[in-house]
């Protein structure tokens, strides 16, 4: 099988080296050809433009932002031919589902979302969404599910509009609060010195704001921009901090441990082992920073 990867960046990138290291002929396209140039001569890799790349390609793998997608796929979508297979990355999935079926009648088109960055070392152990809307990209989803799962990956099968609800709350809400939460310290005047006084808890909390601010700025902003139930959850975060505010402004500590109890067990029903995972990684962490 010929492989085009359409777009140079990290994801690109680890897709390309992933697909040769499996034994494919991969081709990849970008319209930076300066990076296009490094990619070929770090992975040996043919390059081409975005419209021979997909030309001569069974299967096409479209790992451009959300922003350029539309613009990329209006590109590549009258040299697609019947029987090419054509899949995109996205982190959001409604949006570039319905945008390859705007364009693209002639091939079958699936959403994808691996959910790993191109830190992973291989698909194995790692999670990979797959998202369907009619009987071929079932088939093809079916397909390329137990290809997937042959090299180690846990794959997941579900329709596009509930992929961005879950994402809304697993990649949105986590991004959002991160940079709140960050924006919060930094504003209060004393990021230096609590950072120096701190313990574990306190340097979680760090580590999470640290992998969230560092990840690349357009691709957060796109990604929170284009889930379409994260106001949603804006909202009832707003509302259950007033609730939460609203008890300590009271004084009223009977209340707030009620509150926590009930948190407690609330997240017990869903995961017994809840507490004693967070209990190892609490002790790693305190292993770790001496």
């Amino acid at each position: 099988m010929r492989i085009a990867v359409i777009g140079a960046g990290r994801m690109g990138k680890w897709f390309t080296k992933f697909f040769l290291e499996q034994g494919f002929t991969v081709v990849a396209s970008d319209k930076d050809w300066e990076k296009l140039q490094k990619l070929r001569e770090e992975l040996n890799v043919e390059i081409a433009d975005n419209v021979k790349a997909v030309e001569s390609a069974d299967r096409i793998l479209v790992c451009v932002s959300i922003d350029n997608f539309e613009d990329v796929i209006r590109e590549i979508s009258t040299h697609i031919k019947p029987g090419q297979e054509v899949m995109d990355i996205c982190s959001v999935k409604e949006t570039p589902v319905n945008i390859m079926h705007k364009y693209i009648s002639n091939a079958v088109t699936l959403g994808t979302h691996p959910m790993f960055g191109p830190g992973a070392k291989s698909v194995e152990g790692q999670n990979f969404i797959l998202t369907l809307t009619n009987a071929k990209e079932q088939a093809l989803a079916r397909d390329f599910g137990k290809w997937l799962e042959s090299k180690g990956a846990n794959v997941l099968f579900m329709m596009p509009k509930e992929h961005d609800k879950i994402m809304s709350i697993v990649i949105g809400l986590p991004l959002f609060l991160c940079h709140v939460v960050c924006d919060t310290l930094l504003s209060s005047g004393e990021f230096e010195k609590a950072k120096e006084v701190s313990g574990v808890s306190y340097r979680l909390l760090l580590k999470l704001i640290e992998a969230a601010v560092s990840e690349e700025t357009e691709l957060s902003a796109s990604v929170q921009m284009n889930l379409p139930d994260l106001n949603d959850l804006g909202k009832l975060l707003s509302k259950k901090i007033g609730e939460w505010l609203d008890i300590l402004k009271r004084k009223n500590k009977t209340e707030l441990v009620e509150k926590i109890t009930m948190l407690k067990s609330e997240l017990a029903k869903v995961d017994p082992h809840y507490f004693k995972a967070y209990r190892h990684v609490y002790k790693m962490l305190e292993v770790a920073n001496g």
